[in-house]
């Protein structure tokens, strides 16, 4: 399982390792309302104890935190089992619920154990079922299962909803009404061989349904690359947009570029959940010769920065559509949205995600991350996608109960009248 987060890299000089995700942590702890404790300091001991000052900082001083410690106190002398109070927990629980009061699901405190994951989702290479997982509107649903994976070759798909978690192993067989992003993932993951049950409802309603899964190690390449229609068409998947993107991403372009006979290109975003804001940027630079390619608003008051492209790109006289679906977020829509008003290229298939912001993540004190979103990001028309996604020029439902590819042979059919 993957998340929608990405770790140290610069995306533009502007931004210092911006995370694009379309899915980070949604509200943790939802006790948090009594936060607001950025004015205290604390330093976590061997005994996972804290030493905490309660002393505030001078620019704090009119803040109120008598609550919070008279909670603080109250739960240390009064709760009964006194076994259960760990401080450390406590803390990281207090500002993950301070985060959570801004309503934002893609801004999050991570603790440590839950930003280990996010480091490695990253790095492409994990123990699980496959799935990248996020939220629409309150319930955890499935953004799309990865090519290949186990949680793929158990029928599981796109915009399914899990309402349920069971893994026998981890004594765990829980609802997800509450559940945290990071905390669905570290129940979902897991050792390669074990099993784990996902309760699912597909399409929004009808019966829910369990599908057993065995967890398997993961590596997910960022490009595939295949010919159809003879090797005139290049089929170039991308699955991710990842720190090993830009390789393997100019590897493909140097292989299509050598053989004589391709000549056009379906870009296939697909079920990809996004990533590096930089990537996509750069493989757009990729087919076009100058424009802009993703308009930047980094405050509430409607100031933009337009971010264009540095060189001509080795594709930019070669025919290319687009192919997006319901599993086509972030970094993907930033790619469809910029190549359709820079190129008019046609966009074909499903409705994207629709995740429109930008997140920067930072590294804390103890391996924990703060994972924050610092702008919102418009197309080259200045479309804002988030909610609501991209509308494809050619909508094609892919039809489960056929073997065809309905999506991919409209993209061809459409290639070769070009």
């Amino acid at each position: 399982m993957k998340f929608k987060i990405r770790l140290p890299k610069l995306y533009f000089s502007k931004f210092r390792k911006i995370l694009f995700v379309v899915v980070v942590a949604l509200g943790l702890f939802s006790a948090g309302y009594v936060l607001g404790i950025s004015g205290f300091k604390a330093t976590v001991a061997k005994n996972s104890k804290v030493t905490i000052s309660r002393e505030l900082p001078p620019d704090k001083q009119n803040l109120d935190f008598s609550l919070f410690w008279k909670v603080w106190d109250t739960l240390n002398v009064r709760y009964f089992d006194q076994t259960k109070l760990n401080q450390v927990k406590m803390v990281y629980g207090a500002i993950e619920g301070m985060v959570a009061a801004l309503g934002d699901p893609y801004t999050s405190f991570l603790p440590p154990s839950e930003n280990k994951v996010v480091e490695e989702d990253l790095s492409g290479n994990f123990e699980g079922v496959g799935i990248q997982i996020g939220y629409k509107g309150t319930q955890l649903a499935v953004i799309a299962p990865l090519t290949g994976s186990p949680a793929e070759k158990a029928g599981i798909k796109a915009g399914d909803y899990i309402v349920g978690i069971k893994d026998e192993n981890k004594k765990i067989d829980q609802g997800t009404t509450g559940l945290s992003l990071t905390e669905a993932v570290q129940i979902i993951r897991g050792k390669a061989g074990t099993k784990v049950t996902l309760l699912l409802l597909r399409d929004g309603g009808g019966e829910a349904f369990k599908v057993e899964v065995e967890r398997a190690k993961i590596n997910v390449p960022s490009v595939l690359v295949s010919y159809v229609d003879e090797g005139k068409i290049a089929h170039v998947s991308l699955l991710k947009f990842g720190g090993e993107t830009e390789s393997e991403w100019n590897k493909a372009v140097k292989e299509i570029l050598a053989k004589k006979e391709t000549t056009k290109i379906i870009l296939d975003l697909r079920n990809n959940p996004g990533g590096y804001l930089e990537e996509a940027v750069n493989i757009a630079a990729e087919f076009v010769k100058t424009g802009t390619t993703v308009v930047i608003e980094e405050k509430g008051d409607g100031t933009r920065r337009n971010y264009d492209t540095q060189r001509i790109g080795l594709l930019n006289n070669t025919p290319v559509v687009i192919l997006v679906n319901g599993g086509s977020a972030s970094a993907s829509e930033i790619l469809a949205g910029a190549l359709r008003d820079i190129n008019k290229v046609k966009i074909i298939g499903e409705k994207s995600f629709g995740k429109g912001t930008i997140q920067e993540p930072q590294t804390l004190e103890g391996g924990s991350g703060l994972h924050i979103t610092i702008a919102k990001w418009l197309t080259p028309l200045g479309t804002w996608v988030h909610g609501t996604g991209l509308t494809p020029d050619v909508v094609v439902l892919d039809d489960d109960k056929t073997t065809e590819d309905e999506q991919l042979n409209k993209a061809i059919e459409i290639l070769k009248g070009v």
